[in-house]
């Protein structure tokens, strides 16, 4: 059996033949164990689901500390072109020091490869340990943008030349340096956000929500304060759902125009008729609100649009209601060229590397998006269904373990085996 390249035809679909080279990076700390683990329950799986006709080749990437042992650098421009030329990747977690020296591998992977899109699925699996009373509420997807914002690296340290340039620009040409409460103490970041980048998010999701028929997406921003940034994101969210989806979608725009002209029990009628008509409902959520509505009303959101702090938050709060980022898989895409690289969203963990003891479940789970990613969705679907029936037999590691009451033990490689036994 030959093995191929995944590309993107003409038509902005994925071809995918059914043998595709597919690159990992294995990750840092405890990145072997569960790469290997999820490795061997996505093998099988493919074997099982397609009686050995489809079969991934895998192709070793090198990024991290093992790449920096072998090359010096932490971020090779090789593994960066293998990631565009086979277009899909998955990678366990990568080693990012706090402070100064280094930026993230993972961001620099992002912005490199533009991969705009933050895709974090959060749903419970039955038997999972949860902090809340009804984890199955929660149970959405969220579209989280990839390459702007405070991502973008745009800061300057306190006390250094270009912090003091900064400063006298804001001070001298803006008039802004009586907003600065410690202007000589102060560092300085930049927040760039695009009308291009926001409107490429939004119409990602909204396509998402709309492809699977689910009832909502909700742009959640903080743009009543950060009026032209957070604020734009939402003005710019809602005038591309109109002009591009009119025919599919009602906003909540729409809602206050009508409201304004003929009165609220209108507009409360017209939003009735677009719900009934099956419509895509696009509202907006202040970002601090929504961290509440997590917890007091998630069944109310299905897909989520935001920015990329925000993002960050609010996909590791709503991981922490389903049983944490152990169990929270994501991916970063490009909907427009296919790139695609799938990762585990947890750290790395080192005091654990080699022990053979962390739970698989968030890097596994990325495997499954690409699986579906790919259109393999039948091997995604075994996954899932044999990994939720390994927990709620509560046959898991140390993780959940400690979280449960009669549960049996099991190291990484034993969990996965034990997954790929309920695989039928």
């Amino acid at each position: 059996m030959d093995s191929q390249k995944i590309t993107m035809g003409s038509n902005g679909l994925l071809n995918v033949p059914n043998n595709p080279i597919i690159p990992f990076i294995e990750g840092d700390g405890i990145g072997p164990d569960v790469w290997t683990a999820s490795k061997m329950v996505l093998d099988a799986a493919v074997k099982n689901s397609y009686n050995g006709t489809r079969k991934i080749e895998w192709k070793e990437m090198l990024a991290g500390e093992k790449a920096f042992k072998q090359t010096g650098e932490w971020l090779p421009a090789a593994t960066l072109d293998m990631a565009r030329e086979y277009l899909v990747s998955i990678k366990g977690p990568l080693t990012t020091p706090v402070g100064g020296g280094m930026r993230s591998l993972n961001v620099a992977m992002r912005q490199e490869l533009d991969l705009f899109v933050c895709l974090r699925p959060v749903k419970w699996y039955k038997g999972v340990p949860s902090p809340v009373v009804h984890p199955e509420n929660v149970n959405f997807v969220i579209f989280r943008e990839n390459t702007e914002d405070i991502y973008a690296g745009i800061e300057f340290a306190n006390g250094t030349p270009e912090a003091k340039k900064l400063l006298d620009f804001l001070t001298n040409e803006l008039g802004a340096g009586k907003k600065i409460r410690f202007p000589e103490s102060s560092a300085f970041g930049i927040k760039p956000v695009s009308k291009e980048g926001s409107e490429r998010l939004v119409r990602a999701s909204i396509k998402y929500a709309l492809e699977n028929k689910l009832p909502t997406v909700s742009i959640v921003h903080k743009g009543n304060i950060m009026k032209f940034t957070e604020g734009g994101f939402k003005i710019w969210g809602y005038e591309l759902a109109e002009r591009e989806f009119g025919e599919y979608v009602y906003t909540w725009e729409q809602w206050e125009r009508t409201k304004k002209a003929s009165g609220e029990e209108a507009a409360n009628a017209e939003l009735k008729t677009a719900k009934a008509a099956g419509k895509l409902i696009v509202n907006d959520v202040i970002a601090d609100n929504f961290l509440q509505q997590i917890l007091l009303a998630p069944q109310d959101y299905s897909v989520i649009a935001t920015l990329n702090l925000n993002g960050d938050y609010i996909s590791d709060a709503a991981a922490a209601a389903v049983g944490g980022i152990g169990i929270s898989p994501g991916a970063n895409i490009n909907y427009n060229t296919g790139h695609a690289v799938f990762e585990a969203t947890h750290g790395t963990a080192p005091r654990f590397a080699n022990t053979n003891t962390m739970n698989p479940s968030s890097l596994l789970l990325s495997g499954v998006m690409l699986l579906e990613y790919i259109g393999w969705h039948e091997a995604a679907k075994s996954i899932e269904d044999a990994l939720s029936t390994t927990i709620k037999r509560k046959r898991v590691t140390v993780d959940f373990y400690n979280l449960m009451n009669d549960a049996t033990l099991l190291k990484t490689s034993e969990f996965a085996e034990e997954i790929i036994k309920n695989l039928a």
